[in-house]
């Protein structure tokens, strides 16, 4: 009998080991994006600068930012920067359309960078209104709010596979606009709507770029996004 009673003990404490190994690999993903809203000194040997072409804009970007309390997500909007425009162009935060202008249609860096900045502020209240996590509000500044309320409705997270779902909701209803160009080996083809992908890419950018930001009496610090 004693014998039956300590194999049972055994099990017992085999699976309450196996559990807590499960809550730990859990919580370790699901710890993967806190890092995403918060800026961090630390600057791992992977980190690279920026283009100079963005470099220029991110004082700028931390000013517009600081104007409404949220300097802490400069290197956010650097790695959104990086992937709308590389810094390049008239419309480097390719914010026309979150005025609703036809694209490109911002012609002044600094007026593009004012647009996304309040394109950002937005999105960003709005997404924690409807408490969706942060990679939903990255990507709903590439899809637009919509994609915030359609996550608020599938469980709260962004995943690539909700992203394309969306878009393709948005593709039937005009067909025409969201077809890539036509382009059946666009990596995007069909989710024509926007990039699925997007979140992945800015993530990405935040994880390798090393983000100077102005500092105080004017010094600067440098400044990285994980």
């Amino acid at each position: 009998m004693k014998g039956k009673q300590k194999k049972k003990q055994v099990q017992r404490n085999f699976n309450m080991a196996i559990l807590l190994l499960f809550l730990c690999f859990a919580g370790a993903i699901g710890n993967k994006f806190i890092g995403l809203q918060h800026q961090v000194t630390t600057e791992p040997a992977h980190k690279t600068n920026p283009s100079d072409e963005i470099q220029q804009y991110t004082p700028l970007l931390y000013s517009e930012l600081e104007k409404v309390d949220l300097e802490d997500y400069t290197a956010v909007l650097v790695a959104i920067m990086q992937q709308e425009s590389n810094g390049k162009g008239g419309d480097p935060m390719q914010a026309s359309e979150s005025a609703g202008l036809a694209p490109n249609s911002i012609s002044d860096p600094e007026q593009s960078i004012k647009q996304g900045v309040k394109h950002f502020k937005r999105t960003l209240a709005y997404g924690n209104q409807k408490q969706v996590d942060f990679p939903t509000i990255i990507q709903a500044y590439n899809m637009g709010a919509g994609y915030i309320d359609y996550v608020a409705k599938h469980g709260g997270k962004h995943s690539e596979t909700i992203a394309k779902n969306f878009s393709m909701i948005q593709v039937k209803k005009n067909p025409s606009v969201y077809n890539c160009n036509g382009d059946k080996n666009n990596f995007r083809y069909p989710y024509c709507y926007g990039d699925f992908s997007y979140t992945t890419k800015v993530t990405k950018n935040m994880e390798t770029l090393t983000v100077t930001l102005p500092g105080v009496n004017g010094e600067e610090t440098a400044e990285s996004s994980l």
